[in-house]
């Protein structure tokens, strides 16, 4: 049974669509089967995983308004184990056909759950609002992770996003916890940055993340070639934290396994 990450914030430029396509690819190089589902109209986990939106013939809008089924949307990537719901610009008009829908806030969760058994884990990039489409992921998922970019304005919405988690977790979702808190765009030469991560530390304790992401060029290049870092350059500082971010997630959970690639360099020292 697959375990349901959102990946939310509503504040914009956080790394939350770096950290969807990112943290999908290094368990998918750990040989855990992968979906990435991608519920921000912005399509920017579809396009950068290397799928052309125009070429895209059924998305996420699709299931959510014209009952197509997921088996039918998904499509695999060039990833042995990484499979995408892909997202489209109609997305944005979703919200609105939604309203008048009967429980319009688990129309995901029913989608997911077709498909929730294919897979170990399955990583939702959220809309970046706190509208219906994102709420619709937090009664989806069973953990959030949080990416904050650390920065001045690191703690500005972070308050209005927790209480809106709190509010899913009363009322829609009781099971939904935070898996953790993720610093971003992290750069140990600039102070301010080092006294950002104390402060979010400070708050929210072990909440937080061990793992922390560098400000690398490899990351911010890897979309306009369609590949996630892993796949364009995999010994970039990025691509590393992001696999050791996966790491903490399985031991988290108790989920680490020897991968078949792990198995064989085992048995090369033999």
């Amino acid at each position: 049974m697959g375990r349901i990450i959102g990946i939310a914030n509503q504040k914009g430029g956080v790394g939350k669509t770096t950290t969807a396509i990112n943290l999908a690819a290094s368990l998918a190089v750990l040989e855990y089967k992968t979906l990435l589902v991608d519920a921000d109209p912005q399509a920017n986990s579809t396009s950068g995983l290397g799928f052309i939106l125009q070429n895209i013939q059924q998305s996420l809008y699709d299931c959510m308004i014209n009952q197509a089924s997921a088996s039918d949307v998904v499509l695999k990537t060039d990833m042995p184990y990484l499979w995408l719901i892909p997202s489209h610009i109609d997305l944005v008009g979703a919200e609105i056909e939604m309203v008048n829908q009967p429980q319009r806030e688990s129309v995901l969760k029913n989608i997911i759950a077709e498909v929730k058994d294919e897979y170990d884990f399955i990583i939702v990039d959220c809309s970046p609002s706190l509208g219906l489409i994102t709420l619709n992921s937090l009664v989806a998922a069973d953990s959030v992770i949080v990416p904050v970019q650390a920065e001045f304005f690191a703690l500005e919405g972070l308050g209005k996003l927790l209480n809106t988690i709190k509010i899913v977790q009363t009322r829609l979702n009781t099971s939904l916890v935070i898996e953790g808190i993720l610093m971003t765009m992290y750069d140990g030469r600039l102070r301010l940055c080092n006294q950002v991560v104390s402060e979010v530390r400070r708050h929210f304790d072990s909440t937080v993340f061990d793992t922390i992401i560098h400000r690398n060029s490899r990351l911010s290049e890897a979309p306009s070639v369609g590949k996630p870092a892993i796949l364009y350059d995999a010994d970039s500082k990025g691509s590393i934290n992001y696999l050791h971010l996966a790491k903490e997630i399985l031991q988290k959970n108790n989920m680490t396994r020897i991968s078949q690639s792990e198995r064989n360099l085992h048995l090369d020292d033999e």
